[in-house]
């Protein structure tokens, strides 16, 4: 039986790395996945995203304040 699959995507073999794992949880389940400190972000950008984490979720542990 060759050719066939015993384990689930993402086990064994090729292991994703973090942003593979993000973008395909984005765009296939529609779930997103951001660092308050990602260095792709503007400052308002980041901002947005504490307070979305904070007002779902709460503070951060240890209010950790955002690299700039």
């Amino acid at each position: 039986m060759t050719g066939m699959r015993f384990t689930p995507k993402g086990y064994g073999g090729h292991r994703r790395n973090p942003d593979e794992v993000k973008r395909d949880g984005w765009r296939e389940q529609g779930v997103l996945a951001v660092a308050m400190d990602d260095h792709r972000l503007t400052w308002p950008e980041r901002e947005l995203v504490r307070q979305l984490g904070e007002k779902l979720y709460g503070t951060a542990i240890g209010g950790r304040e955002v690299q700039r």
